[in-house]
């Protein structure tokens, strides 16, 4: 019966060896920018099989074609014969004439060091998998193995959260958790610490010393925790590790990216010089996803398609809700103070309700829109002033407003996340808006989770937030009156103007002057530039309703128009007791419940 066991266990172990794709990688010519691949797909009974570049990446939702960056492809069967190449479309290569194996070999080209890319040189090979490694989209359900032919010459080490199989030879289950799985090979450091049996790693790439990875990490901590708090729990990780994998060196490229088990955090700041205050931020925002959109999943987002743009309505919830809580956590764990959380509100604040896009997309339609504007590129101008608002921003002040509506009736926003987590998080349920929505009403009530729904997600009214921050002691009020152009304007570098280098805001005196992107303004009532003043600064001299007379130039042709300065609509956010104003005991409770500080 032994022996049996034995022959079974040996041919289970054969079968999946037999069902395993395997990668290596090479940096050899690091100081260009190229890593090597070289993968081999054995057992294949399709006569022909598709190579794949993909052209998403998880987390992000427009197309990036990585597909741009790879070169000198090559394929053999097992015994190195050639075999035929087609290529059906930019992004694939078609393989016939094997004998049941392919191996294929090509090289890329890899210079941004940031959540969706990849960056190859001497620092560091910095790995976003999607943008390094081709796949068989038929083979998807195999495990892979990928070892990483490391640099010991420059001291590499691999972060990943990936398995580990033996060296640096790591696993995969199938593909997905393949490309969902950054990987950081440098000469990092790393630090550790266990919660609730569960190990949270961070692998600090950095040109600063040991110190000073020890004080970041004492702010890691403080995030991790007192998100915990939230939610009430961890999630369960797979393989009981997340990792943060932060990459803070002058190559970078700024940028986070949430994974399943672990996170890309990038910054060009160093935490010597800024970083060690700001970029916690990003800390905060995208451990906040391991819960909030890797498991609490939009069900418009899954699968996830690596061959097309993937787009969800629910990015007001998933990136917005997220947003709100990025500074919230930041509060709540004594990394800033209350003053500062509360006033850096005004900015987010303003952005989305002084725009003029809400006439045109209400949080679900504008989440529409990520596939446009989440890294995409392109070279036709567009009027993102005026029909777009970040549905991170749009989000972030719903969130808000939400927490604070629900304060009022004894409710909070992290009772209603924990109802989602568990409903939909814990057990890996895709949700649905129309989820959301039921979950509120659960939660609070059906006339309140109906009137939320339905006035500020599929509409774009505006809740009452003088009366929800008076709630809380916070006063919200326009400062005195400034002059309001609506536009963002700039001295020209030959200082002969301001030019108007964005497009002018629907509603705004420049839009209703006539004024456009790329006019530049010679004089204001004929008061001539000073040299070095900002606009600003220069726009200080003329009194709000009067029609002034503007000189500009458009196409090398100077014409005239008329403007009347209205006051900005911009609102200050502050603790009453900053403005002289005595917040009553009930507003200092709620606030100490809200930010949970004394």
């Amino acid at each position: 019966m032994k022996f049996l066991l034995s022959i079974l266990a040996l041919f289970t172990g054969f079968l999946l060896t037999a069902q395993t794709n395997t990668y290596k990688i090479s940096f050899e010519n690091a100081v260009h920018h190229e890593a090597v691949i070289e993968a081999s797909f054995p057992n294949l009974t399709s006569d022909r099989v598709e190579f794949r570049m993909s052209r998403t990446s998880p987390g992000r939702y427009a197309l990036h074609e990585f597909a741009k960056n790879v070169y000198g492809f090559k394929a053999t069967d097992s015994k190195g014969n050639p075999l035929t190449v087609n290529r059906p479309n930019p992004y694939a290569w078609e393989v016939s004439g094997h004998d049941g194996t392919i191996n294929i070999s090509y090289i890329l080209f890899a210079n941004r060091g940031g959540g969706t890319y990849s960056q190859v040189d001497e620092t560091h090979a910095h790995l976003n998998i999607p943008a390094t490694f081709m796949f068989a989209p038929k083979l998807s359900e195999r495990n892979i193995e990928v070892t990483f032919n490391v640099r010991e010459d420059l001291g590499w080490k691999v972060a990943t959260q990936l398995p580990l199989v033996s060296g640096t030879t790591y696993s995969a289950p199938n593909l997905y958790y393949f490309m969902d799985s950054p990987t950081e090979i440098s000469n990092f450091m790393l630090r550790s610490f266990t919660l609730d049996g569960q190990t949270i790693n961070l692998a600090l790439h950095h040109n600063g010393t040991e110190q000073e990875a020890d004080t970041y990490f004492e702010k890691v901590k403080k995030v991790v925790r007192t998100q915990k708090e939230v939610y009430g729990e961890l999630p369960e990780f797979d393989y009981g590790n997340y990792t943060f994998l932060a990459c803070y060196i002058p190559n970078a490229s700024g940028d986070g990216m949430e994974h399943r088990n672990s996170t890309i955090l990038t910054s060009t700041r160093s935490l010597a010089n800024g970083g060690m205050e700001r970029n916690i931020g990003t800390v905060s925002h995208e451990f906040f996803h391991a819960w909030n959109v890797e498991r609490i999943r939009p069900k418009s987002l899954e699968p996830f398609n690596f061959e097309a743009a993937n787009m969800s309505g629910s990015l007001w919830f998933a990136e917005g809700f997220t947003s709100y809580y990025t500074g919230l956590i930041l509060c709540r764990a004594g990394l800033t103070t209350p003053k500062d959380y509360v006033e850096g509100l005004a900015g987010t604040f303003n952005y989305v309700w002084n725009s003029p896009a809400r006439e045109y997309f209400n949080p679900i339609e504008m989440s529409y829109q990520a596939p446009f504007v989440d890294a995409a590129t392109s070279v036709d101008p567009v009027n993102r002033e005026n029909m777009f608002i970040s549905y991170y921003s749009y989000g972030s002040v719903l969130g808000l407003a939400l927490d604070l509506s629900l304060r009022e009736k004894g409710f909070n926003l992290d009772d209603y996340m924990k109802l989602v987590w568990k409903k939909y998080g814990k057990e890996e349920i895709p949700y649905t808006i129309q989820n959301l929505h039921d979950a509120l009403n659960q939660y609070a009530g059906k006339a309140f989770g109906d009137n939320f729904f339905g006035q500020y997600i599929y509409k774009s009214g505006m809740p009452n937030y003088k009366e929800l921050m008076a709630s809380v002691g916070v006063a919200l009020k326009q400062p005195e009156a400034s002059p309001y152009f609506g536009a963002y304007v700039s001295m020209r570098a030959d200082e002969t103007g301001y030019a108007i280098l964005r497009n002018t805001k629907i509603g705004s005196p420049a839009y209703k002057a006539g004024l456009d992107n790329g006019d530049v303004i010679l004089s204001i009532n004929n008061k001539p530039l000073v040299k070095g003043q900002s606009f600003d600064d220069y726009l200080k001299q003329f009194s709000l309703g009067e029609v002034l007379l503007v000189k500009f130039k458009r196409y090398g042709e100077e014409k005239t128009t008329k403007i009347i300065l209205t006051p900005s609509p911009d609102y200050a956010f502050n603790l009453m007791e900053d403005k002289d104003e005595k917040p009553s005991k009930k507003m200092l409770e709620r606030r100490k419940e809200w930010l949970k500080v004394e």
